[in-house]
């Protein structure tokens, strides 16, 4: 339309064709500001960690820290002797606190994590389990990482059983100077198979004078059997059983900002702090200050009311089922047809594979359940949910609780129904 009328006047418009054309360049940038920001949306959907919706939504207090973090900080001075000095320490001593590992670094992902452990051992040999050489999110391989840290791969044992003799040969004669651990955290592998007792496989590379690294892929500060998941190993236990260094996600199980972190010893953590390769995987200042304040809340022992991953985790099935009654309740005052129904949700994001939490949610019928849906993504919040026997289905275990009751949810859902304003 800007186009048209610039044409126009190009050809001998009058003025008030040029009142209109300035109108019309000012709403396209007012246009442009008000979408020039992400669109947040109601995840109804059942799976915790949903990659598509961004996974792990951030705790207030680290939402709060990533905003006073857009100001200037004492990122790298220190604030009494007004010198240069480590880079924003927050974070990394809040992991040292809660693992008991020497030392702590924070990267921008934990596939930069892996990658800086493995580049610990230069060119030279890297063993991993045939089993675990996985593929993670987006076709990114644990071979090819490890071919891109500049070492070289060394595959041992099968693809359902490795025995420590399979590392001791590699270790033996040198072909190898590490040892990969990669924890399937987002497959599962049952039936006919063995893998090494980590505790033994780590005193048999300290024999050798190798590293353990042990990567946890998701990662978790809590244990998730507390809560009726299946175990999930935590770095406090992979230390304690004797792993160098331990590398999981920060937007995962922790429940932060995408981040990528490394514990162990501190010998290793600093030659890794000073490869120029660091630099290019550190995380800017909003990442830390959000990523300390979400870690601090673990040391405050308070992650199940202030972290929404495991506030949703563990929120109980007959709770959530009151809140779905409360909502049809709400709806049937609006004469939309709905009931609660009962339903599984996932923890998702690449984290306990198969594993489920009972929950209830609400059913919506309608003739074509996946207009339906369409119509509710794009709602304002948008919600989005999932089909089920032909059913629209939200799921509200992943829906925060603000939304309840007084909340904007039934009014949404009424709008896109075409039942509300």
């Amino acid at each position: 339309m800007v186009a048209d009328e610039r044409d126009r006047l190009a050809r001998g418009g009058d003025a008030r064709s040029l009142d209109e054309l300035a109108a019309a360049v000012v709403g396209r940038l007012d246009g442009a500001l008000a979408s020039a920001g992400p669109i947040a949306v109601i995840n109804a959907t059942g799976v915790i960690l949903h990659t598509n919706l961004g996974r792990a939504p951030w705790p207030e207090v680290a939402i709060a820290a990533a905003r006073a973090a857009s100001e200037n900080l004492f990122l790298e001075m220190d604030h009494v002797t007004g010198r240069r000095g480590p880079r924003y320490r927050a974070a990394e001593e809040h992991l040292i606190e809660l693992t008991g590992a020497q030392d702590a670094l924070v990267t921008n992902n934990n596939a930069a994590a892996v990658v800086l452990a493995c580049h610990l051992a230069g060119r030279r040999g890297i063993a991993v389990a045939r089993g675990e050489l996985i593929e993670i999110g987006g076709g990114v391989r644990i071979p090819e990482i490890v071919r891109r840290a500049g070492a070289r791969l060394v595959e041992v044992g099968t693809t359902n059983k490795t025995r420590p003799a399979d590392f001791e040969e590699v270790l033996a004669d040198g072909r190898a100077v590490a040892v990969l651990r990669v924890h399937a955290s987002n497959f599962r592998m049952t039936g006919f198979v063995e893998a090494p007792d980590p505790t033994e496989l780590a005193a048999l590379a300290r024999r050798h004078g190798a590293l353990v690294i042990d990567d946890l892929g998701s990662g978790a500060l809590l244990d998730t059997a507390a809560f009726g998941l299946p175990h999930e190993p935590t770095p406090m236990e992979r230390l304690a059983a004797g792993a160098d260094l331990v590398t999981f996600s920060g937007d995962k199980l922790v429940g932060g900002p995408q981040a990528g972190f490394i514990v162990g010893r501190g010998d290793l953590v600093a030659r890794i702090r000073k490869d120029p390769l660091a630099r290019a995987m550190r995380p800017d200042k909003v990442t830390l200050a959000a990523v300390a304040a979400t870690l601090a809340i673990y040391r405050a022992g308070t992650a199940t009311r202030d972290i929404p991953v495991w506030r949703m985790i563990a929120m109980p099935a007959d709770a959530i089922r009151a809140r779905a009654e409360d909502l049809c309740r709400r709806l049937g005052t609006l004469r939309l047809p709905a009931m609660p129904v009962p339903l599984e949700s996932t923890v998702g994001g690449g984290s306990l594979p198969d594993a489920v939490l009972p929950s209830w949610g609400v059913a919506l019928s309608d003739r074509r359940a996946d207009r339906l849906l369409g119509r509710l993504r794009a709602a304002s919040p948008p919600i989005v949910g999932r089909i089920e026997a032909d059913a629209v289905v939200l799921d509200l275990r992943t829906v925060d609780e603000r939304w309840d009751g007084d909340g904007p949810l039934a009014g949404t859902i009424a709008r896109a129904l075409g039942r509300g304003r």
